[in-house]
């Protein structure tokens, strides 16, 4: 069967360091700075699907560089009984049922302060919210997220005060850099991260099933070795984000596993992952702008 062109996510996934320099000038901002959570606040981070994932990854940010206790949810399992000072909310659309619920639910409470990253501000969540940052130029016509997804974090990242450019470089190397032949034709895939690499790890597993259907795994890298390692073989891939634990490489030797550990920021080494979601779901003439089972926004009845 001919490999179905794909459409929107391969320009979604090559505008992305465009729509990262763009951001990362936001980060700073008073706007940003006067909607996002301050300094000391207990905060809770909640998304669906990849949004949840960057949720894992903002919330580990956060709390590691010493702005305060931050935990990420699905946005359909927070918990509604703990307390928080300010709930940040991510969501491409702005219409996935479960945020909407939860906003609705939390209006017109003192607590938590709520805030929306969104897309698009023209939904309904932007009318929800106390605080709204609208990422507009990182919107998306595919169905499967990316542009969105990376531009929240860097959003994140340059809202907590990192220098991105070298970031942003690597990512604009990861648009070209060569996949390994092996990692193509592989079975079986697990990704691998520690720290704010577990939610990219999350989020790499996930663009591979939505476009490409394919077999993929993903974990904490320490808790690889209790017991997901005994899946993979010479017909996987194992992919590590960030530096590895030391040891693993070794370990991983002797499972004849194909490995990816490129030394890229996690966030850049998630291009090349989308771009093997892409290159997949082509080889198996799949069109990965029209996934199986999945539309844009999840609305429930």
């Amino acid at each position: 069967m001919p490999a179905l062109p794909s459409r929107h996510v391969s320009v979604e996934i090559a505008d992305q360091p465009s729509a990262w320099a763009r951001a990362a000038k936001l980060g700073p901002t008073e706007d940003v700075l006067r909607a996002l959570p301050a300094r000391g606040q207990r905060v809770a981070v909640i998304g669906c699907g990849t949004s949840f994932f960057m949720a894992q990854s903002c919330a580990a940010l956060r709390e590691s560089s010493g702005h305060g206790e931050t935990d990420a949810f699905p946005a359909s399992e927070f918990p509604a009984g703990r307390s928080y000072d300010s709930l940040v909310a991510l969501t491409r659309s702005g219409t996935t049922t479960e945020v909407v619920r939860l906003l609705q639910t939390l209006r017109n409470r003192a607590r938590p302060r709520t805030v929306v990253i969104t897309a698009d501000p023209n939904t309904p969540v932007v009318e929800l919210a106390d605080h709204q940052v609208v990422l507009d130029f990182a919107d998306e016509r595919s169905v499967v997220q990316t542009r969105f997804a990376t531009t929240s974090l860097v959003l994140w990242r340059a809202w907590l005060g990192e220098e991105l450019t070298a970031v942003i470089g690597q990512g604009r190397s990861a648009l070209t850099d060569p996949l390994a032949p092996r990692t193509l034709e592989s079975a079986q895939f697990t990704f691998l991260g520690s720290g704010m690499s577990v939610g990219i790890a999350n989020e790499a597993a996930l663009k591979l099933r939505e476009a490409s259907q394919s077999w993929t795994e993903s974990y904490p890298a320490m808790e690889f070795r209790h017991g997901p390692i005994s899946v993979v073989g010479r017909t996987s891939t194992v992919w590590v984000f960030g530096s590895p634990p030391q040891g693993l490489l070794r370990d991983l030797e002797v499972t004849g596993a194909q490995v990816e550990c490129s030394g890229l920021d996690p966030m850049a080494d998630l291009i090349r992952a989308q771009r093997l979601a892409v290159a997949l779901a082509e080889t198996k003439g799949l069109n990965p702008d029209q996934p199986r089972h999945l539309a844009r926004s999840v609305l429930l009845s």
